[in-house]
């Protein structure tokens, strides 16, 4: 027989496993071995996997209405819109099917912004080393990965990249060609790192004085993961002009959202932007299900103490294993190790114990696990890091 896989586009190089079903925070392939898991589809399974409410919400509605486009209104997605204002900076929003689509809907908006306001030089966005936006040719110049841009042309204009952590490249680089500052409050890709507090409202502090926008990229480290409900909020006075959401704000189900101020988001009249799935009706259904659990101050709270007990463990294993381990990185439940040599061998060998993690930047186990996970489940994922570690031989 052939192999089953060959008409797939061989973008990805995915393990044997072959997962049927989830539940909470464990996942059971087609021949039956569960898994526990603590990537959550990067990021993406909030709730963990078949959460009751998520699946009432997707039949019931699925049984009413599918799309209609946004030629018309979409009710539940006004619900969700007015919930999003009320608790964030934002006061509109616009939905995506992606987070990369929020990406390029905030880029467009900072440049119309500028533009509509007769600055038709301000285009320039900067972002920082090690970022990660997404995939579309906007938003992988945006990143600035050598990697990812090899073989799509030349790079496009309008983006300046600064050295993470470099702050007088940053002052030098934000001047009056800048329409936006772009920066991810916790990189994901780039190695899972937390920007300190105190430059998030340093950022804001240099945006106004400049007259660039502010823009965070929160679609992995938004929706509860770093303990708070967005990221930003545990900075003082660092408010972004425009937010991009996606990833855990659907729970699994693939939507995110641009959010903006009135003032930024008002230049976006009929015929901006668009998005013909944007916003449909099983999204908004799933979304508002998603957005009542996690933004709820108990669920956060707890999701503050359970990132104490994996911060806790990690610098366990960082005790252990000094020869192995270069230290504990991220924030909240957006964590993971700095090793010491690459960590795809670390990564294998926990999936071969029952432990799904995942790996970013150059040297980090990345762990981005569902919000509902236990102190329990903390303790069995700790313990089968260590188990790899102490069977993980570096390289010489």
């Amino acid at each position: 027989m052939s192999d089953p896989r060959q008409h797939i586009m061989p973008v990805y190089r995915p393990p044997e496993e072959a997962f049927e079903r989830g539940d909470g925070v464990r996942l059971t392939t087609t021949d039956g071995k569960t898994y526990l898991d603590f990537i959550a589809g990067i990021a993406v399974s909030a709730l963990g996997h078949s959460h009751p409410a998520m699946v009432a919400a997707l039949q019931e509605q699925a049984g009413k209405l599918w799309h209609t486009s946004n030629m018309f209104r979409v009710p539940a997605g006004e619900e969700l819109a007015r919930k999003m204002c009320a608790r964030t900076f934002a006061d509109r929003v616009f939905f995506t099917n992606s987070g990369t689509e929020a990406v390029e809907c905030a880029l467009k908006t900072a440049r119309k912004y500028h533009w509509a306001k007769g600055d038709t030089d301000r285009y320039e966005i900067v972002t920082f080393s090690g970022a990660f936006h997404g995939r579309s040719l906007g938003a992988i110049n945006a990143g600035g990965n050598p990697r990812y841009l090899e073989g799509f042309g030349p790079a496009l204009p309008g983006f300046a990249q600064v050295e993470y952590g470099d702050h007088e490249a940053l002052e030098a680089a934000v001047t009056d060609k800048t329409a936006a500052v772009f920066v991810e409050p916790v990189q994901g890709e780039g190695g899972v790192r937390a920007i300190p507090e105190q430059c998030l409202t340093g950022l804001r502090k240099l945006c106004d004085e400049r007259g660039a926008l502010l823009i965070f990229d929160e679609i992995q480290c938004g929706m509860g993961r770093t303990g708070q409900l967005f990221a930003y909020e545990w900075a003082e006075n660092a408010q972004p002009d425009i937010m991009c959401v996606a990833k855990g704000v659907g729970g699994g189900f693939p939507f995110g959202a641009c959010l903006t101020t009135e003032e930024t988001g008002s230049v976006m009249q009929p015929g901006s932007h668009g998005s013909t799935y944007g916003g449909n009706p099983l999204a908004m259904a799933v979304g508002n299900v998603v957005w009542d659990i996690i933004a709820d101050d108990a669920f956060l709270e707890n999701v503050r103490r359970v990132g104490g007990t994996v911060a806790q463990g990690l610098k366990s294993l960082a005790d252990t294993h000094p020869d192995k381990v270069d230290g504990v990185t991220g924030k909240g439940l957006l964590t993971g190790l700095r090793l010491k040599a690459l960590p795809k061998p670390v990564q294998n060998a926990c999936r071969d114990k029952g432990l799904l993690v995942g790996v970013a930047g150059n040297n980090v186990l990345r762990l981005a696990p569902p919000l509902i996970i236990e102190d329990s489940d903390v303790r069995e994922a700790v313990n089968i890091m260590d188990a790899a570690l102490s069977d993980w031989e570096i390289a010489t």
